[in-house]
């Protein structure tokens, strides 16, 4: 059957109820903006018309209200600086003491490269052969030193006498390349999967090698930043250094610890795992500051780093002004080189979220914050001298020392640190730090005027033992 049916066509339109009450409330909502700020408007305009004939402008008063409020933004910003590395380095504490120390050994070569140590090289690998671990080998790579280090460290070639088995120690011989070769030659012969590097003239605790290597049971980590302190204490300098090393440094790898985005992993001592190290093409020469542009380079590949605060190793700090400066130049130029040559992952946050945080904080941390320290020091000096605030000074640096006295003393207690330390911290921010800021800002000029640098070698006493 065949049915012959006429359809009428009909346009139906769909009005969307919903679509228009949203614009409704949107208009609505615009318009009320629009209303209460120009209603906020009036009353600021009305206040200042009122307010302005019975201003009294003057240069005095100018400098006295600027000064004030430089005062307050200076020491938000400190505070929030401090309190914000605080928090987070505690909640690391906190994180890490319920962090379980199981049997984990896996095979460790521990790089030593030396230029120039012969009156360090002995006691640094004595303090290696004292390590409380059955599974690793050291290997000395001497590069071209012109004294008699190759001769000391041929002696102690072989396999030597450790805490818990024998320990094979071997020399590598190269022409004079620089640090960052020397590890890498070392690391390249190396046939373990983890690899410990070090500074010829460190000495590491027993534990050290230990508390460190348990954290690559989580494959996300690609290395793990140990913890450096001052060997050569009892001198005002050295002591300083000691506070300084314990609260300026330690407590910002505890905080970055917790987000595991330590930004540098210490010359001193640091254990990776070698595949991040190849991944990344090893150390690189062309940086004043191998470890923090090697740290970059791993973060950018994606790896985790961590801060194990028992993973110890003691360093002889600059006993002399001229060696504290010159020492403090290089890791600033160094680590300014390193910002530069990974500038393309701060402007570009979809690369590495990770990365480019932390190159953003070491950019506030080594050009921002010393200029800021600086600019405020010598305002508000001026601003004593001239027009007689002495008491806001006063109060100012009062408030500065009781501030790093409570800091020092969070820090030396999570440490177990001497507390003689504290005392320092009365004179630590307005003079030490503030002399710190000022080295940086100069190697900061002549870095960007393209100055050129040289290495530099610390000198040594060796008389020092852990």
């Amino acid at each position: 059957m065949q049915l012959n049916q006429k359809v009428q066509k009909s346009h139906v339109v769909l009005r969307d109820i919903e679509e228009d009450k949203v614009e409704e409330n949107y208009q609505r909502k615009y318009l009320k903006r629009i209303f209460i700020s120009g209603f906020i408007s009036l009353i600021l305009i009305a206040i200042i018309l009122y307010t302005l004939p019975l201003t009294v402008l003057s240069f005095s008063s100018l400098l006295e209200y600027s000064t004030i409020v430089a005062l307050v933004i200076f020491l938000f910003i400190l505070l929030l600086r401090y309190f914000g590395i605080l928090s987070f380095a505690y909640l690391y504490i906190n994180e890490y003491t319920f962090t379980p120390e199981d049997g984990y050994f896996p095979f460790v070569s521990i790089i030593v490269p030396v230029f120039n140590e012969e009156k360090m090289l002995k006691n640094s690998i004595n303090s290696l052969l004292e390590i409380d671990y059955p599974n690793y080998e050291i290997i000395i790579v001497d590069d071209g030193s012109k004294d008699k280090t190759k001769e000391v460290a041929e002696s102690l070639v072989g396999f030597q006498k450790g805490k818990t088995s024998d320990v094979k120690v071997s020399l590598i011989s190269k022409p004079n390349g620089g640090k960052a070769r020397a590890l890498t030659a070392g690391i390249s012969l190396s046939q373990a999967e983890f690899v410990l590097c070090m500074d010829g003239d460190s000495q590491l605790s027993p534990d050290s090698l230990k508390m460190a290597v348990r954290h690559f049971k989580n494959p996300e980590i690609g290395a793990v930043a140990g913890n450096v302190k001052v060997l050569n204490r009892g001198r005002f300098l050295t002591d300083l250094q000691a506070l300084e090393y314990i609260e300026g440094l330690n407590m910002a790898r505890a905080a970055q610890s917790f987000m595991r985005l330590v930004n540098i992993i210490p010359g001193p001592i640091g254990l990776f795992r070698k595949k991040a190290i190849e991944q990344v093409g090893y150390y690189s020469s062309d940086t004043y500051a191998e470890d923090a542009d090697l740290t970059l380079k791993i973060l950018a590949k994606g790896w985790k780093i961590y801060y194990e605060p028992r993973s110890i190793s003691y360093t002889e700090a600059p006993a002399k002004l001229q060696q504290l400066l010159k020492q403090r130049y290089r890791w600033t130029r160094g680590i300014i080189q390193s910002i530069r040559k990974h500038k393309k992952l701060m402007i570009n946050p979809t690369i590495n979220f990770g990365d480019t945080f932390i190159l953003w904080s070491m950019f506030y941390e080594a050009l921002i914050w010393p200029a800021m320290n600086i600019a405020a020091n010598a305002f508000f000096i001026f601003a004593a001298l001239v027009f007689g605030f002495s008491q806001l000074i006063f109060f100012w640096w009062a408030g500065l020392a009781l501030l790093d006295l409570t800091t020092a003393l969070y820090c030396i207690a999570v440490e177990k640190e001497e507390f003689r330390l504290v005392v320092y911290a009365i004179i630590y921010r307005m003079f030490f730090i503030l002399l710190i800021d000022i080295c940086k800002a100069m190697s900061t000029i002549e870095e960007f005027l393209g100055i050129r640098m040289t290495w530099g070698k610390l000198e040594r006493l060796g008389t020092a033992k852990v």
